[in-house]
């Protein structure tokens, strides 16, 4: 059994399904009938959520924020349109990890994987990205920071999409052998190649795409420790997940087994 530790702000996502027929009276704003309500784990425990459908053989512990956070998107069901996002608990600051205890050391140690998704909430600084990271085996991070070599250093690869990449562009081109670049439908780019999908779907959705993409990638490369291979199979993995509604898991068809 594969043990992971996923470090990374947890959040509920919740979608509104509705139907939109006429505008109101009172603002030119459509009104949306509720028909149904869809909720998942967001932001890191999207991450933990794809780890899990995509293998049966893993372990995986989510340390996170101990504040609620929520993201309730209004959606018309025929043309999948959002409306309007509404973010809630985050007008107050989130409570940090302050440092690693003698607990959280012994898990890190204990761990085979560790991801860190860092949303740039305030639960994680850079002193203590590093110090989880060196302490780790392997260790892969998603991040909204400004990135730093102090962050990177002990880090074996940072997944960034395009405009991640264009705020660390120094760093990312000084470093390229650390970062894998997604490129949305144009697939990836790792050492200035491009990885495109083999079979590019239609979007449909592209809400968690990018954890989706972390998930796979970890896991293909940890068990391959090849990196072309693990791109190829992550962008496979995403295809299929950006062709449904809302934030969506892979199919049992990209089971990776250890």
């Amino acid at each position: 059994m594969i043990k992971i530790l996923v470090f990374g702000e947890l959040c509920l996502d919740r979608y509104v399904y509705g139907n939109v027929e006429r505008l109101s009276p009172e603002a030119p704003v459509p009104i949306l009938k509720p028909i149904n309500v869809v909720e998942n784990n967001g932001m890191a425990g999207n991450v933990v959520e794809n780890l899990r459908a995509l293998s049966d053989n893993i372990d995986v512990e989510h340390i996170h924020q101990i504040e609620d956070l929520n993201k309730t998107r209004y959606v018309e069901l025929k043309s999948n349109h959002m409306f309007l996002r509404v973010d809630e608990g985050e007008t107050k600051q989130i409570t940090p990890i302050n440092s690693i205890s003698k607990e959280l050391d012994e898990k890190i140690s204990r761990a085979d994987i560790v991801i860190i998704s860092d949303y740039n909430k305030g639960f994680m600084d850079e002193d203590l990205i590093s110090s989880i990271a060196f302490k780790s085996k392997f260790c892969v991070m998603d991040s909204k920071k400004r990135l730093s070599w102090k962050t990177i250093s002990p880090i074996d690869f940072v997944k960034l999409n395009e405009i991640e990449y264009n705020n660390n562009r120094v760093i990312v081109d000084e470093n390229p052998e650390k970062f894998v670049v997604t490129l949305g439908s144009k697939g990836a780019q790792y050492m200035n190649k491009n990885y495109r999908s083999t079979r590019p779907q239609e979007t449909i959705d592209v809400s968690g795409a990018g954890d989706s993409f972390i998930s796979a990638f970890t896991l293909m490369y940890y068990k391959t420790k090849d990196v072309e291979e693990s791109i190829n199979f992550a962008n496979e993995v995403c295809s299929d997940v950006v062709s449904k509604k809302g934030v969506s898991l892979p199919d049992n068809k990209f089971k990776v087994s250890f």
